[in-house]
């Protein structure tokens, strides 16, 4: 309103309006995004549970039998 009323050339109004828009709706865009990727990825698995994992699977390429290391896991809890 202030640059209309300050007599500025439309394209200037105009540019002004939409620079103000731009920034709305990238604020919102940003607000969202962790929404999104919640739901496009699911929750990912922590670093403990792939550590664990990459553990199981370990052991069972050195030899040791799947039930073994299940079994050495609760023993040692």
């Amino acid at each position: 309103m202030d640059m209309i009323a300050a007599d500025d050339s439309a394209s200037q109004v105009s540019d002004k309006i939409k620079d103000i828009l731009y920034a709305k709706s990238a604020e919102r865009v940003d607000g969202y995004k962790p929404n999104v990727a919640n739901s496009l990825f699911g929750d990912q698995e922590s670093a403990d549970e792939i550590e664990a994992e990459v553990d199981k699977a370990a052991a069972v390429i050195a030899g040791q039998p799947e039930a073994e290391t299940e079994v050495e896991d609760e023993s040692e809890e």
